[in-house]
């Protein structure tokens, strides 16, 4: 969307031979305007561009309110020059109380000077004696309300023709800046949301599933303990434990990955980051080649990517009996194509194991099956594909293909 054109507003304005009037708002509108995009604090913002409202209105005090959730109420989040009384009043009003209401309706500036309403709900004399008109701002985006500037004036002269399309003007920018806040909490819930449920879908795919393995063998660990049979015993204790391990080992596993978060920088930066310690950490040398000059991902695709190459890394070190590995990024027609292979024993590791595994029919490698499942339900969610297979010279690859932009399927 783009930006209000302030020029109409501006051209109009002649209030201050020198040009005072029009440098200020040369100025507010472009300070606005900086802060659209990276302002986290919105309520900050607004209150902060309170003073220069006012100071344009020629008013004594002012408060900023914002839309609430509901759609149904405006709640203050700034005030200057209000009597306390009068503020613990204005905290919270309807989006259709009085004055405010029917700026709101017609979504431009209004000026009033009949306030009998404000004064009885408020009480006191502040709008009988300290406040003789109200200019009312409402900050809108698309034609949706997010929130009003209400300016309290000492005297009831008419408002200018040139101030109200300044305020327009602001008002509309400053709705843009509340719009892009909330977009950006809501991509945040997204966000989070998606990451829990990816922790809970590896969770429940991998440690879940080996301690629901643990349990049946326990039971029949009991059986064969009140039947006395030793061997069997000894065969459903050594299973207990073997599991035990695995659970353990793959807890480490799951706290490494989630404290592993995608660089900032972006996938390259982070995968020269798995790269640089990888050696250190599990004695196997890993080349890192990077043959795309023009990596273009959503964030959340370059997370996918990340974790499946993570994965990949991980099971070379446990499983492969490697020396070197190799992982690569390069095109394929119009796909990508990242790549892990190794120089291991292929077949008999962990791959091979994985894909023999059927259920708890056998205990050997179901972790890793698991971990597979995951990396292949990543695959999918960017609209790629993982495949696995030995190399005619020994060792393993896994290759993982998608397509460039677009997002994340549900």
């Amino acid at each position: 969307m783009s930006k209000p054109d302030a020029a109409a507003a501006l051209e109009h304005l002649d209030l201050d031979p020198s040009g005072g009037h029009t440098l200020e708002a040369l100025h507010v509108l472009s300070e606005i305007a900086s802060n659209l995009a990276d302002e986290d604090d919105l309520d900050e913002l607004l209150g902060r561009f309170l003073g220069t409202m006012i100071r344009l209105a020629k008013a004594d005090a002012g408060v900023v309110r914002v839309l609430t959730s509901d759609g149904k109420h405006l709640r203050m989040v700034a005030s200057r020059g209000l009597p306390p009384a009068v503020v613990e009043k204005e905290r919270l009003v309807s989006r259709d109380c009085g004055v405010c209401g029917i700026a709101i309706g017609q979504n431009r500036p209004l000026f009033e000077i009949e306030l009998k309403g404000c004064a009885e709900r408020t009480g006191g004399n502040f709008f009988a004696t300290g406040c003789q008109a109200m200019v009312v701002v409402p900050l809108s985006n698309g034609g949706r309300l997010l929130g009003t500037y209400n300016l309290f004036l000492p005297e009831a002269f008419e408002l200018p023709e040139e101030v109200a399309l300044l305020f327009r003007s602001i008002g509309e920018h400053l709705g843009m800046a509340l719009e892009n806040a909330r977009l950006k909490r809501e991509n945040l819930r997204i966000v989070l949301t998606s990451e829990r449920q990816m922790m809970a879908a590896e969770i429940h795919d991998s440690l879940a599933q080996t301690l629901a393995y643990m349990k049946m063998r326990m039971a029949m660990l009991n059986d064969a303990l009140a039947d006395q049979s030793l061997e069997k015993s000894a065969k459903y204790a050594g299973d207990v434990s073997q599991a035990l391990d695995d659970a353990y080992g793959h807890l480490r596993e799951l706290l490494v990955q989630f404290r592993s978060r995608m660089d900032p920088m972006g996938l390259h930066h982070a995968l020269q980051g798995l790269a640089c310690g990888f050696q250190e950490r599990t004695g196997i040398v890993l080349h890192y080649d990077n043959k795309l000059t023009d990596l273009r991902l959503e964030p959340e695709k370059e997370s996918q990517v990340f974790h499946i190459l993570q994965e990949a890394l991980a099971n070379v070190a446990r499983h492969s009996g490697a020396t070197e590995a190799r992982m690569t990024l390069e095109a394929a027609g119009d796909y990508y194509d990242a790549t892990v292979e190794d120089n291991g024993k292929g077949g008999q590791g962990f791959f091979a194991i994985a894909n023999r595994v059927d259920g708890f029919q056998e205990h050997a490698g179901l972790r890793d099956h698991f971990g597979l499942a995951i990396m292949r339900e990543r695959a999918e969610k960017i609209g790629g594909h993982l495949e696995v297979a030995n190399l005619a010279s020994g060792g393993f690859r896994v290759r993982l293909s998608f397509p460039p932009g677009g997002g994340i399927s549900g």
